[in-house]
Formats: C-alpha cells, structure tokens, sequence
C-alpha cells in the first residue's frame, strides 16, 4: 500500500512537529500518520532504509527517532520540504511508496 496522494483532503491535520505538519490518525507508538505537506513521509510505511536521505540533492529529510514503532525506530522526515525542488528522487527511491511530493499541496 503506498501513500495516498490525496491525504491533505481525507485526513485531518492534528498538529506539528520540528515545523511539519501532522495529518492524523496518530495513535503513538504503532500509528504514527503523515508528515509533511510539500514533501510528505507516511510514518506508518516508511522503513528507514534511508535513500530517500541519500538521494535527496537539497536535504530535505533528517533522521527522527519513532521508539516503539513496529516498522523502524526511527523515521525520514521532511523537516526542510521548503528547500524541496520536485526532482521526484525521493519518490523514485522509495522501496515502500512511503512518499509523495506535490508543490500545489496545502496544509
């Protein structure tokens, strides 16, 4: 199952962390939601193999540590989707369709 592209819409926006926003449901540890607008990382596919954070030419992503999770402990997250210029690596990288990227998206 891969992210839906259409999350902005059929989820509800439930907060912010390190400045990206959170679209819910979020039940910690085990359900964890999306985060990022521009750039967004569903916590709840996402692995961590990491080439999202290799590949990414502006460093869009940074580590963040999900403890308990039952998919990784940690997590990519899109702490600097403002740098993000749609080069689609991410998305192309993913093993798990974990990403999806969209500059006409709004929180």
């Amino acid at each position: 199952m891969a992210i839906d592209p259409q999350f902005n819409e059929n989820r509800e926006k439930v907060g912010e962390e390190n400045g990206v926003a959170v679209w819910g449901p979020v039940d910690e540890p085990e359900e964890l939601g999306i985060r990022g607008t521009h750039v967004a990382v569903d916590f709840d596919l996402c692995l961590a193999d990491g080439a999202c954070l290799e590949d990414c030419p502006v460093d869009v992503f940074e580590w963040v540590d999900t403890p308990g999770h039952p998919e990784s402990e940690r997590k990519a997250e899109p702490t600097n989707e403002a740098q993000c210029i749609d080069c689609m690596l991410c998305v192309d990288v993913c093993p798990v369709d974990a990403i999806d990227v969209d500059a006409g998206r709004t929180a």
